[in-house]
């Protein structure tokens, strides 16, 4: 009994650690966001600055029409480096926490899988029914764990594949129309 104790502990340890973990990556990515949104509102602010000297020196139409054409490519490609900054953030993020999960669930099913064979070969004589049913349940559980995990993976290559396509087409059409 003293044995699935500590296994017991050493999964709640574990557990806490990966609290600490996923507390500590989030903050950083927190942090991380401020700061690309920080120097983009500074980026902003100092381009709205000149453009809008730009602006009070045009004298005709033809000159204000030209100068919009002047300013917009650059700013798509600031928006567009933007969100691809944003994405890679949030990507690496994502990928540090799936790893955390990925190494932790391992670890987990481990002592818990340890933890009931310990306690089902303490099993009274004649319960060899539930030993079967409860080893079934773990082997369903673990099935649809890795269903899922799969399934998550497809979902996060197709919208990586997604916004890619979508950077590549925006900064087609930046240059097309330059």
């Amino acid at each position: 009994m003293i044995k699935i104790n500590d296994q017991f502990a050493a999964a709640n340890k574990a557990a806490i650690d990966s609290l600490m973990t996923f507390a500590n990556t989030s903050l950083a990515t927190a942090e991380r966001l401020a700061a690309l949104n920080l120097n983009t509102v500074r980026a902003f602010i100092a381009d709205s600055a000149a453009n809008s000297g730009a602006l009070l020196a045009v004298k005709d139409v033809q000159g204000f029409i030209a100068l919009q054409t002047t300013l917009a490519k650059p700013s798509i490609e600031k928006a567009v480096a933007y969100s691809r900054s944003v994405y890679e953030i949030l990507n690496e993020s994502s990928n540090g926490l799936t790893q955390v999960v990925e190494g932790q669930t391992a670890e987990i099913k481990k002592n818990f899988s340890a933890a009931i064979e310990q306690s089902l070969k303490n099993a009274p004589a004649g319960s060899e029914s539930v030993v079967v049913a409860v080893k079934s349940a773990m082997a369903q559980a673990d099935s649809a764990y890795e269903k899922m995990t799969q399934s998550a993976k497809q979902a996060k290559a197709t919208i990586e594949a997604n916004v890619a396509a979508a950077n590549a087409a925006t900064v087609k059409l930046i240059n097309k129309a330059a």
